[in-house]
């Protein structure tokens, strides 16, 4: 079949694809696919994370070493590769990559949670919980969880923009979210030929959508950061 490339004109600002496709609306509707999976698979992740960060932290012992060694040996493996086995395992889907970087990025919560509920737990609002005969449920849910939002917020902010990426990165490899739907990453991989032909705006537009979208999701949780932090809330 003859490629249906058409150069930036009236009818389609940023040209078509090789199907004939308009770039723009593409580009448009891989953002719902960029936005749906970072949101939640950072939200899947930050589930895991604060509940085996708050369970290693507030119980100690061979709870916490056991979650830890868990954590040292995930982070091992690098977040990619590993990334790309699991998606290769589990079949290329929307939903099947939003699971795969929820459960992949779960570590880097778990390790910061812990370390603030280490913290919480030695503070005299908890001991006081403790002497007045609270469960340690209660005591987790309604004194150590609210206590580490914060925390919890700033982290997930951050780490959209890293998920985005990493989703680009498997659909450019081709185990992302499968054709035809207009993922940035695919989109990369299909102008990859078209640079050498001058029709640099098709993997200029993708690439662009990407950067602008992990910086405000960064800018973001900078602003939030401050936001929350009651010690430069007045800077």
């Amino acid at each position: 079949l003859r490629d249906k490339y058409q150069d930036p004109g009236d009818g389609h600002w940023l040209g078509t694809d090789r199907l004939g496709r308009d770039v723009l609306s593409g580009l448009i509707h891989g953002t719902r696919y960029a936005l749906t999976i970072g949101l939640v698979a950072v939200g899947i992740s930050l589930a895991i994370g604060l509940f085996l960060g708050a369970l290693a932290g507030y119980f100690g012992g061979w709870v916490d070493a056991l979650i830890m060694r868990v954590v040292d040996a995930w982070l091992a493996i690098p977040t990619l590769v590993l990334a790309i086995l699991l998606s290769m395992t589990l079949g290329a889907s929307m939903w099947n990559i939003v699971l795969i970087l929820g459960v992949v990025y779960w570590t880097r919560y778990a390790r910061i949670l812990r370390g603030e509920v280490l913290t919480l737990r030695e503070r005299d609002f908890v001991k006081l919980a403790q002497v007045a005969g609270a469960s340690r449920t209660r005591i987790i849910t309604r004194h150590i969880v609210p206590n580490v939002f914060n925390t919890w917020m700033v982290l997930a902010s951050l780490t959209v923009g890293v998920v985005i990426v990493a989703e680009a990165s498997l659909s450019f490899l081709g185990v992302g979210v499968p054709a035809p739907k207009p993922a940035w990453g695919s989109m990369l991989n299909d102008a990859r030929a078209q640079l050498l032909t001058g029709r640099w705006w098709l993997m200029a537009a993708p690439a662009v959508a990407i950067g602008l979208t992990v910086l405000g999701a960064n800018l973001f949780g900078d602003w939030l950061r401050v936001k929350l932090d009651p010690q430069q809330r007045n800077l």
